[in-house]
């Protein structure tokens, strides 16, 4: 019997928080025919318009107990969903019906304005967390993570990280060789994992084009050198104290954790082109060994360099002629 899988929406959703799952969940059931149907659903049935303006034709709301997972989106529109009695109604139904309840980006506030979250992990969209924070303090809110599962809730981050939930969930009812298929087809190169953060703290080092820019890239063009503060603040021209509270107070970060983050994302693009070897990598980014980077990688990305580097491609031998591979 096929899972129903629901999407719930409304006036002003996100497109892409229900789009993107909504893909990733079509192309499961064509890799595993019949395991899914699926249904996007709204308070009030018939054409309902998107922030982009794109509609989606909705179901009215079913019964919950005919649903197995429900998947709720996010979006400019979630604020006036928030008063839907009816949406916060069936949500709570479907918390205590259906296997699962889901949420993408904003879509979180549906669940905690149901009264599904309080006291329980989530994450919501990095934009939001204040809003959040101040609406349900009783939530235990981790806007790092891209998604968060406790019990049969799971949240996620905004759009992308939809996608991801999305392949987890497909894996722990399909398997993971359907949902690493389901990733290949969707070009999504590897599934994330959960705990992995969703705003790198380089976004906000790269902002920085004050006095510490050139040091920046000194990092980066050196990365196998020795990088201590000592080492950094002489090439700033400062003392070592007067080096590092500057360099926070500018970047955020600490001299050290900059260096390490630089490192580790130096590292993991070398891993996801296929080529280096874990131990290469980890001599070429200034690790030391490849232990040093493992703790690295689990602590910034959730998961160890082998999960994250990319296979390197079998070399297809012919024989004979082109037309016939061995």
């Amino acid at each position: 019997m096929p899972r129903r899988i629901a999407f719930l929406i409304f006036p002003q959703f996100q497109l892409l928080d229900a789009a993107g799952p909504l893909a990733a969940f079509e192309i499961a059931g064509r890799i595993r025919p019949g395991a899914y149907e699926l249904r996007i659903i709204a308070a009030s049935a018939g054409a309902v318009a998107s922030s982009c303006g794109a509609t989606f034709q909705a179901g009215g709301l079913p019964r919950a107990d005919t649903i197995h997972t429900l998947i709720v989106a996010g979006g400019e529109g979630t604020y006036a969903a928030l008063g839907c009695a009816a949406t916060r109604r069936f949500i709570r139904a479907c918390a205590a019906r259906a296997q699962r309840v889901t949420s993408v980006c904003s879509g979180s506030f549906l669940l905690a304005a149901a009264g599904l979250l309080d006291g329980r992990a989530a994450t919501t969209h990095w934009s939001v967390t204040d809003k959040f924070r101040a609406a349900f303090p009783h939530v235990r809110l981790d806007p790092e993570r891209i998604f968060v599962h406790e019990g049969k809730l799971w949240t996620s981050a905004g759009i992308t990280a939809g996608i991801d939930l999305s392949l987890a969930l497909i894996g722990e009812d399909l398997g993971e060789a359907v949902a690493r298929r389901t990733a290949q087809h969707l070009v999504v190169y590897h599934r994330r994992p959960g705990g992995q953060s969703q705003f790198s703290a380089l976004l906000e080092i790269e902002r920085a084009q004050g006095r510490f820019a050139p040091l920046l890239e000194h990092i980066r063009a050196h990365l196998a050198a020795p990088l201590s503060v000592e080492a950094l603040a002489a090439r700033a021209y400062m003392s070592p104290r007067n080096f590092a509270r500057a360099f926070r107070t500018e970047t955020g970060l600490t001299p050290a954790k900059a260096v390490e983050r630089i490192r580790a994302d130096t590292a993991r693009a070398l891993l996801e082109s296929g080529t280096p070897a874990v131990q290469e990598v980890a001599l070429r980014c200034g690790f030391g060994d490849s232990e040093r980077m493992r703790r690295a990688f689990v602590r910034l990305f959730g998961a160890s360099p082998s999960a994250l580097r990319r296979p390197r491609p079998r070399a297809q031998i012919l024989t004979g002629n082109a037309s016939n591979p061995a």
